[in-house]
């Protein structure tokens, strides 16, 4: 077992600490973003799930990202809510590394956690962010526009345009392209991702270094696990966060009808007439009386057809009357 934990990987280090902090500190810092995007102080547009990475993994994007928009012009969104929520995770951070750090120095590498264990954990994860996620940054960024470039003049080649008489399908193409540049910037990340997690892990080891083993039993440990997680006054930690938890639901709901965001001038849809609820009854006896009404209509042109018929025929024969009684009495001597 001892020989396990000296073998243990600075990138298994690293990513247990860094892996379980994020999250253990993600449930409060969600609260905070939701506030704050609720008020309309932060807005992060297309990149909300990059902004969400950025923010899980925080204790080393906390100063990285200042640089990151600096130097490449890369905006995660607008508003001061950003560095607000920024400002609010280090507290945060700090607090969830010590916690997740002292039970795994007790646990998996059988050492006496330091005090102030957290701060020294972020600090140096922090320093390590602000040189590496540039770096990173701008390694994979330019891979990535190589690739791209790459993909586009291995879609154009001929032996793949000689496949149909007009190219390379469209849908195809966009796949041949996706596989190829994804790829090449995908295995790049993970590759220097690793490479952070390994510095990082190798940071948190030489501070185990300087810490003496433990002396308790594997029962011992896990009592004093349960230990650290059981609070002094749990009335009083209760009636803490029922209280918070009332305050923030009312912030929530009196911010939230006022500041609810619109559709700006220029995206707004045109309104479109809501069609009336068609109705089988309804539309059948409408259909029925205009029907009826036609109907009606078509019998009073034909009646009137007829009075008409019959008065030229009336007047017809009177003229013909008329006409050879002339006649008769012209030609009687």
């Amino acid at each position: 077992m001892a020989e396990e934990r000296e073998s243990m990987s600075p990138t298994k280090i690293g990513f247990s600490i860094l892996w379980s902090a994020c999250w253990t500190g993600m449930v409060v810092k969600s609260v905070f973003a939701v506030l704050l995007l609720t008020m309309g102080l932060v807005h992060f547009e297309g990149r909300f799930g990059l902004a969400v990475v950025m923010l899980l993994i925080s204790p080393v994007t906390v100063f990285a990202i200042p640089i990151l928009m600096a130097v490449f012009g890369a905006h995660f969104g607008e508003g001061i809510g950003l560095e607000i929520l920024f400002w609010l995770s280090i507290p945060v951070d700090i607090w969830a590394l010590g916690l997740v750090g002292r039970t795994f120095f007790l646990e998996r590498l059988r050492k006496e956690p330091p005090d102030g264990l957290g701060l020294a954990i972020w600090w140096r994860a922090a320093l390590v962010g602000a040189f590496f996620l540039p770096v990173l940054w701008g390694i994979v960024s330019f891979i990535t526009d190589n690739a791209i470039t790459a993909s586009h003049s291995m879609a154009e080649m001929e032996s793949l345009r000689h496949i149909t008489d007009t190219g390379l399908p469209v849908a195809e193409r966009i796949g041949l392209e996706l596989t190829i540049w994804g790829s090449i910037s995908s295995a790049v990340l993970i590759a220097l991702s690793l490479i952070g997690v390994s510095i990082l892990g190798q940071i948190i080891r030489r501070i185990s270094e300087d810490c003496r083993p433990t002396s308790e039993s594997y029962q011992g440990l896990i009592t004093r696990w349960d230990l650290m997680r059981v609070p002094t006054d749990q009335g009083l930690l209760l009636t803490s966060l029922a209280g918070v938890g009332v305050v923030f639901s009312l912030m929530f709901w009196s911010i939230l009808p006022v500041t609810t965001p619109h559709p700006h001038e220029c995206c707004k849809k045109p309104d479109v007439p809501v069609e009336p609820v068609f109705k089988p009854v309804e539309s059948l006896s409408s259909s029925a009386q205009r029907v009826a009404t036609l109907a009606a209509q078509i019998e009073a042109m034909e009646q009137q057809k007829a009075a008409t018929k019959g008065q030229k025929a009336k007047g017809k024969g009177k003229t013909e009357g008329g006409t050879t009684a002339d006649s008769t009495a012209k030609t009687k001597p």
